[in-house]
């Protein structure tokens, strides 16, 4: 595998997930999506270390940081979702402007 296959595999996925990110109205599908874009910028992190030269450290670090503010990321917007579907009995993203105040 070389560089340019998990760029370009990355490069799909980011595109698939910024796809869904922008046409879903479904607030976990939203999540979903948001959620492969930060896979596809794993396999880069992982992808750079791997095939630099020298400390190959640096990538499978921040990969972790970025799992750990995933994890922190999907705990605050399952608690958001929870509270629009008690609410609204309806996921819709428009009535997410209804939970502020």
């Amino acid at each position: 595998m070389t560089l340019g296959l998990c760029l370009g595999l990355a490069f799909a996925l980011f595109s698939i997930g910024a796809y869904g990110a922008m046409t879903r109205r479904h607030i976990v599908g939203m999540l979903i999506a948001v959620e492969i874009m930060l896979n596809a910028a794993n396999i880069n992190f992982v992808a750079f270390s791997h095939f630099r030269a020298g400390d190959n450290t640096a990538g499978p670090i921040f990969t972790a940081f970025v799992i750990a503010v995933a994890a922190c990321e999907m705990a605050v917007a399952l608690a958001i979702v929870i509270s629009m579907y008690r609410r609204h009995k309806n996921l819709d993203i428009d009535k997410l402007r209804d939970l502020h105040g």
